[in-house]
C-alpha cells in the first residue's frame, strides 16, 4: 500500500526526509493523468510557487485512485475530475470541501480510415452503439480513472452493459490515458479520451478525432482539501492556499492562458457554483 512518503518520493526525484522544507513548504497534490500530462501543471506551478513560496509535488494517478490516495490520508489537496464520486467522498466526511476549477470534453478518436463509419457525428452514444455493434475494437483504460467512469457512464447511456455485453472487440488495459492513447494508434481502435491529453499527445499515428461536440461529453474539474480532522498530517493552510489561488481571478486567468499550439486546454468557471 502506497505511503504518504512513498508518494511524495514518487512526486519529486529527491526527498529530504525530516527537512524543514520538505515538511513546512510544500504540499502533496493527488491529481488526474491529465492535468499533469497535459503540461497544466508545469505551467501554474511555478506562478504558485512564485507568490507563496510553496513546493507542490503532483501524484499524477486516475481519478479514483487519486481519491483513495486523499482517503488515506497520503495527500493534502486532491484535484480530480469525477463529480459523483467526490461528492462521495465529502459525504463521507474525508473532504472539507468542493470547489469547481474548470472544465474542458472528452472526444472519442479512431483511425482515419474510421471502420465503424461515425467520424463528424455529434451522438456518442450512437457511436458507442455504433462500436458496440459491429464489434470494433475499443480501448478501454480500465482504471477506474474519471475517464474510466465517464466511459462506463456512456456505455450505460447507450442500454449496453458492458460488463456482460464486451466481447474481444472491447481491450481494458487498465493503464493511463497516455497508454491508452499509444495502444489505440498501435492497433487502430477507438478510444475516448480528454481533449487536454489529446492535445498533447505526440504519437497519434493514423488517430484522428471521430466524435466531438455532445453535451455529453463534457468535463469538469474539482478541488477539495483532505480533511484534517480525518488525518491530522493533512497541511490545511498551505493546502487551502493552493486551493484559493486555483480559485482566485489570477489562478482562473493562469488556467485560461495555458494553450498547445494557440488552443486552449482548460476552461476556468469557479465562479459556477454549480459546476
Amino acid at each position: 500500500m502506497f505511503t504518504r512518503r512513498l508518494l511524495m518520493a514518487i512526486a519529486a526525484s529527491v526527498v529530504f526526509a525530516g527537512s524543514a522544507f520538505a515538511q513546512d513548504k510544500s504540499i502533496l497534490v493527488a491529481s488526474t493523468t491529465s492535468t499533469q500530462d497535459s503540461g497544466l501543471f508545469g505551467h501554474l506551478l511555478p506562478m504558485f510557487k512564485a507568490k507563496t513560496g510553496i513546493d507542490v509535488k503532483v501524484v499524477a494517478q486516475g481519478t479514483g485512485q487519486a481519491i483513495d490516495t486523499g482517503r488515506r490520508g497520503d495527500a493534502d489537496v486532491l484535484f480530480v475530475h469525477a463529480k459523483a464520486a467526490e461528492e462521495k467522498f465529502l459525504s463521507e466526511g474525508f473532504g472539507v470541501k468542493r470547489y469547481p476549477v474548470m472544465y474542458n470534453d472528452f472526444v472519442l478518436v479512431g483511425p482515419k480510415s474510421d471502420p465503424a463509419g461515425i467520424k463528424g457525428s455529434k451522438d456518442i452514444v450512437a457511436a458507442f452503439k455504433t462500436l458496440k455493434d459491429k464489434g470494433i475494437d475499443f480501448i478501454s483504460r480500465g482504471d477506474k480513472s474519471g475517464t474510466h467512469q465517464a466511459e462506463l457512464n456512456l456505455w450505460k447511456v447507450a442500454g449496453i452493459d458492458i460488463a456482460t455485453d464486451k466481447g474481444p472487440w472491447y481491450k481494458e488495459i487498465g493503464q493511463g490515458m497516455g497508454a491508452a492513447l499509444n495502444t489505440a494508434a498501435a492497433s487502430n481502435a477507438y478510444v475516448l479520451t480528454d481533449r487536454a491529453t489529446w492535445l498533447s499527445f505526440k504519437n497519434k499515428g493514423e488517430l484522428v478525432i471521430e466524435v466531438e461536440g455532445d453535451k455529453r461529453l463534457f468535463n469538469q474539474y474539482g478541488v477539495m482539501l483532505v480533511n484534517p480532522a480525518k488525518h491530522p498530517n493533512v497541511k490545511q493552510d498551505f493546502g487551502q492556499q493552493f486551493i484559493d489561488w486555483l480559485v482566485s481571478t489570477e489562478g482562473q486567468k493562469a488556467i485560461a492562458d495555458f494553450k498547445i499550439n494557440g488552443e486552449q486546454l482548460f476552461y476556468p468557471n469557479a465562479s459556477d457554483p454549480g459546476a
